[in-house]
């Protein structure tokens, strides 16, 4: 299989994905009923961005053609790849580099998110019997080449005890946070809304904190996060919600909410589901000094920096991390 046919039949996987096969229908169907976050909202947002973003023929072919990937891949490696299952089909991208580099996937999905990236492997499959070759799932990872394993902290410790010695990336727990000046208009501040609400702030790359001037006005902030109070009908959060304000409540914590999130001043970058820590600043090139020196960010939001509503929107060479897959596997 060259170059030129794993374009094609990944275009073709973009079509289908846009499409209203009932087939790709009841797949999604199925993966809401797995994992209650994985709302027919986000699997289509997440699998749309997927189709309209990467499986494009000329996205492809230029990416491809940067890493002066060869038509016929001389003497394939395996490379297993442990994919995280926190927002719908977010391993999608490792085993997208690794098709296009024309090596070979053996896949550990997430139980959390593997009814998704099995059906679409198997639509490729019956499209090119070449495929099952090429693109394997296994319950335990052994005899690769090289290794992409995605996962917290906790978990990342043990890939690096199994992995270490093999090529690898090994990626760690990220979030984004934002820096907001108070001159934000209520257009920004509601796509602001979407980068911490979208997959109910599950992503490495949803805003988690914000930092914010000393006496900024909360007010029109909470009133554009509005937009995403519907989430409240959603138990999954809403106990998350409820957990959290009575914790804070307990604690007496001062805290302010507009009834589905609540704002909170915490040192810390991460925060639980239903709440966005802040953090008050007084010179905003020290916090941007500090937030760019941080293993923990992914993505930086505001002025001068990646613009407002963006940050779910990653383009094919946005690599997670900030490591570069496509690089790695076209050196193995």
């Amino acid at each position: 299989m060259n170059l030129q046919q794993r374009i094609d039949l990944l275009v073709r996987l973009g079509e289908y994905i846009l499409s209203d096969d009932p087939q790709w229908k009841q797949a999604k169907a199925k993966a809401g009923q797995e994992n209650a976050w994985f709302i027919p909202e986000f699997i289509d947002l997440a699998a749309g961005n997927i189709a309209r973003s990467f499986l494009q023929r000329e996205i492809l072919m230029n990416w491809a053609a940067k890493y002066e990937i060869p038509s016929v891949t001389q003497n394939p490696k395996i490379n297993g790849i442990v994919m995280a299952g926190n927002i719908p089909l977010v391993g999608f991208h490792d085993l997208l580099a690794v098709f296009i580099s024309g090596h070979k996937a053996h896949i550990k999905p997430s139980s959390k998110d593997e009814v998704l990236i099995k059906h679409l492997c198997d639509k490729l499959t019956g499209w090119d019997e070449e495929i099952a070759e090429r693109i394997q799932f296994t319950g335990m990872l052994k005899g690769c080449y090289a290794y992409i394993a995605t996962g917290s902290y906790n978990s990342s410790r043990y890939f690096d005890y199994y992995f270490g010695k093999y090529l690898h990336i090994i990626r760690r727990n990220r979030t984004s946070v934002a820096i907001l000046t108070g001159n934000e208009t209520n257009e920004e501040l509601e796509k602001l809304a979407d980068d911490v609400f979208l997959y109910f702030g599950l992503g490495c790359r949803n805003v988690t904190k914000i930092f914010v001037p000393v006496n900024y006005d909360f007010i029109p902030l909470l009133n554009a996060f509005k937009k995403y109070n519907y989430l409240a009908d959603h138990n999954k959060y809403i106990n998350n919600y409820d957990y959290n304000l009575a914790l804070h409540i307990m604690n007496k914590k001062y805290y302010m909410t507009n009834g589905s999130v609540m704002l909170v001043e915490e040192a810390s970058l991460f925060s639980p589901v239903s709440q966005l820590n802040y953090e008050f600043y007084d010179n905003e090139k020290t916090v941007v000094e500090f937030l760019r020196s941080s293993e923990s960010i992914q993505c930086i939001v505001g002025n001068q920096h990646v613009p407002f509503g963006q940050t779910q929107s990653p383009t094919i060479s946005d690599y997670a991390d900030g490591v570069d897959t496509m690089k790695f596997l076209a050196g193995l």
